[in-house]
């Protein structure tokens, strides 16, 4: 296949763990960006996280909150919960014991605790949403497998879930996801999926992974990713990503 564009994830697949970005990284994407290869991320960070990446690495097109927000050089599309879907979710969520909650909004993160790392607006009317934002993901967690074991009795009809780094539950309406934003952001350019290489290591790369012309997993992926993908590269400690670019695009 001729490479068209490079969709990765960030988080444990092309970050590192200390969440750096190596010079040599840097210097792989500037190389692909030379060969008229677009350069795309697809993650579950939200949109405001990604201006500190796009000073190292300059993105074509950002897919951002599993999908929630798609960011193209002309425009952006967004999909939210609707309110009615999040506060009946927030209900039902908030009879879990020792639930930590997060929502994921235009206006920035609202969460029942704190969270020095996110410095979100520590939000005390849950299951009541906030006035005048766009709801992207409800994130929940807890310390009891009460909310894993039934976290499907709470979700609405227009909503999913997955489950990231093993403990941390993400809802999300179901438009909302990264296969579709990666379509949205290929059709972009005119790029047909079949020329596109997808690099990832959770559960939500899994889709496209699979649909892309050629899915890579780090080796530090989680066991479903491995198994989907059709490469394995090194680790997001190791460049992996960099690495198997330079290797068996660049090449």
């Amino acid at each position: 296949m001729k490479t068209k564009a490079i969709i990765t994830d960030l988080d444990r697949t092309l970050l590192r763990t200390d969440k750096s970005i190596s010079d040599y990284t840097m210097e792989v994407f500037q190389r692909c960006r030379e060969r008229a290869v677009r350069v795309m991320v697809a993650t579950a960070r939200p949109i405001r996280d990604i201006p500190e990446f796009q000073k190292q690495i300059v993105f074509d097109a950002v897919t951002a909150t599993n999908g929630a927000v798609i960011e193209l050089p002309d425009r952006r599309i967004e999909y939210g919960i609707c309110r009615e879907s999040g506060e009946k979710i927030l209900d039902g969520l908030l009879r879990f014991p020792d639930v930590f909650l997060s929502v994921e909004t235009s206006g920035g993160l609202y969460s029942n605790r704190e969270i020095p790392e996110w410095e979100p607006v520590v939000y005390t009317d849950f299951p009541k949403l906030p006035d005048n934002v766009m709801t992207y993901k409800i994130l929940a967690s807890s310390g009891r497998r009460e909310l894993y074991d039934g976290i499907g009795t709470v979700l609405t009809d227009d909503v999913y879930h997955t489950v990231s780094n093993r403990d941390l539950v993400q809802i999300m309406d179901r438009k909302a996801t990264k296969w579709n934003g990666v379509c949205r952001m290929l059709a972009g350019f005119g790029i047909s999926p079949c020329d596109a290489v997808y690099f990832g290591d959770d559960n939500d790369d899994i889709e496209p992974i699979r649909n892309c012309g050629l899915g890579v997993a780090v080796s530090n992926a989680i066991p479903a990713v491995l198994e989907a993908a059709d490469c394995i590269a090194d680790s997001n400690d190791d460049d992996g990503v960099a690495r198997y670019i330079e290797k068996n695009i660049l090449r």
